[in-house]
């Protein structure tokens, strides 16, 4: 009879904002979380939160509690708070790690941390935790209705990542005409980039850089040191052709390399 009540209730205040303001004010918990289970379900979100933000210290503990405190998560995700929501999220797995929705929870929980990633030009601490969190959902659930999509999420941000780095170590080579230590810095960028992520889309120009920032550090040493860099930038161009035989970037590699074969015969004439 109770629960008739308090359903007839919430129908027939739902769409009065007078009696939600009532609700607010009321003292009865249950009638509250009836109501803000029926806003949360019409998408009304922002009433919803309010109501659960004052009834979740009264359920802790209680059987309801676990219906309440994922609606409370799901809430926050569906208001793009992602911060709490993934953080709420992560109370619930741990809570209810047994609970029918403990897969959807734990799913959303890291794809919050996924919509907190910034751009690639930003740091990426926030990328890395979300790589952390989907890493961990995709090994804990590998049949997953959301296996998926956290495959397809964990790859955009593997490449986020390769971005940042790839694109620091072109910097470093952009920068070579002010500075020719830099041209250093960058062979020594993609070295590592190219150690790091052998299956990147930028492989091949990270191939290609490298030779050419060996190139250019080669042709602005002092002259007791041109011959020996002209030598190994000529090694990472058989290195590169040897991997991208087809590249296009062969045209640019081939016209550094004769310029280079022109310059080590000159010297030794």
């Amino acid at each position: 009879m109770r629960i008739l009540i308090l359903t007839l209730a919430t129908a027939s205040l739902f769409f009065s904002c007078s009696p939600y303001q009532k609700i607010l004010k009321s003292e009865d918990a249950g009638l509250k979380f009836l109501y803000a289970d029926s806003l949360y379900h019409a998408q009304e979100y922002k009433k919803a939160l309010k109501l659960m933000e004052q009834i979740v210290p009264a359920y802790r503990g209680k059987p309801q509690a676990e219906k309440l405190m994922f609606l409370y998560s799901d809430t926050f995700y569906n208001l793009g708070d992602y911060y709490l929501a993934g953080y709420q999220f992560e109370r619930f797995s741990t809570s209810y790690p047994q609970s029918e929705k403990a897969q959807e929870a734990a799913f959303k929980g890291a794809k919050s941390y996924y919509f907190l990633s910034p751009r690639y030009s930003l740091d990426q601490k926030e990328t890395n935790t979300a790589l952390e969190k989907l890493q961990n959902y995709i090994n804990q659930y590998p049949d997953s209705d959301f296996q998926d999509e956290a495959n397809k999420l964990v790859a955009e941000l593997t490449v986020k990542i390769q971005k940042k780095e790839f694109e620091i170590a072109k910097q470093y080579n952009r920068l070579g005409d002010y500075n020719a230590f830099n041209y250093r810095a960058a062979i020594s960028a993609f070295d590592n980039f190219i150690l790091n992520h052998p299956g990147s889309q930028f492989r091949e120009e990270a191939f290609f850089l490298k030779f050419d920032s060996a190139y250019q550090l080669a042709i602005r040493s002092v002259p007791e040191r041109v011959e020996e860099r002209l030598l190994t930038a000529k090694d990472y161009y058989n290195t590169f052709k040897r991997n991208f035989p087809e590249s296009e970037f062969s045209q640019q590699a081939n016209e550094l390399l004769q310029d280079i074969e022109q310059r080590l015969q000159n010297k030794q004439v």
